[in-house]
């Protein structure tokens, strides 16, 4: 499992951790912790702009402040599949051409529009949050974070094949088995219930908070699920950047919902 952190650490974050094994069982266990990296840089994300707001700093630096820590938290990797993808699906060109659009190293035009209304919605929601009360804006990056990288465990569930036979898609597809991802699932759910409820307070605001948290995540989960399967169908498996993908859409949907319970 130490190896298995490892990899999590060093290939989903820019922490410097050295990933001393890099093969299908390792990738297994690192996606099985993918949750606790989110948990991780939502948090260091949460503190600078929790940091912001409590130095009285308008709901907005602080909500921009927590987006582009996580961006530089990753080297903006998700961000980056999430607009090869886009570029990719936008294409409406056959798999083997799509998969070649998304490997070039340039950006198209539907690349930049997803990304730019991606981040502005990121933006907004958790600005609405930090509105409300800095806790809220700061738990909502922790509950982000965490949510996208949640999918990963659907993402790379046993079964689900990989569009190319190299790459990190290559490496990681097929290896969660059902079991074992309900596990690390029940401590997200866990984590994030909790962490909702002490959010709200000791009050009946933690409740409907904690259950807002749990529906912010399942709907991040569900949305990144139909980007799964859609990819699926088109390229014929997963890459690298569809599982990106997969992270920024489950985070911006669930960030969504958070702010909208945060604000009632």
């Amino acid at each position: 499992m130490t190896d298995g952190l490892r990899f999590a650490f060093g290939t989903l974050s820019v922490l410097p951790v050295r990933v001393n094994r890099w093969d299908r069982p390792t990738a297994g266990r690192a996606m099985l912790c993918a949750p606790l990296v989110g948990v991780v840089l939502g948090a260091l994300a949460a503190l600078l702009g929790g940091g912001l707001r409590w130095l009285h700093s308008g709901p907005l630096l602080a909500a921009v402040a927590c987006v582009a820590a996580l961006a530089a938290l990753t080297r903006g990797l998700h961000l980056d599949g999430l607009a090869d993808v886009a570029d990719g699906l936008g294409s409406n060109k056959p798999a083997a051409a799509a998969l070649a659009i998304m490997k070039a190293s340039d950006i198209g035009p539907f690349g930049v529009l997803v990304l730019v209304l991606t981040l502005f919605t990121q933006v907004a929601a958790l600005a609405q949050a930090f509105a409300v009360a800095g806790r809220l804006g700061a738990f909502g990056a922790v509950l982000a974070a965490t949510a996208g990288r949640a999918a990963l465990l659907r993402g790379c569930l046993q079964g689900t094949p990989s569009a190319r036979p190299d790459g990190l898609g290559a490496t990681v597809a097929g290896t969660v088995t059902p079991a074992f991802a309900l596990v690390s699932g029940a401590a997200v759910v866990a984590v994030l219930g909790a962490g909702g409820w002490a959010a709200g307070g000791a009050d009946p605001a933690g409740l409907r908070l904690a259950v807002g948290a749990l529906l912010a995540l399942a709907c991040g989960l569900a949305c990144a699920a139909v980007l799964l399967a859609h990819c699926v169908r088109r390229f014929g498996g997963i890459t690298g950047d569809v599982l990106g993908a997969m992270v920024e859409t489950a985070a911006t949907a669930a960030l969504v919902v958070w702010s909208l319970f945060a604000a009632a």
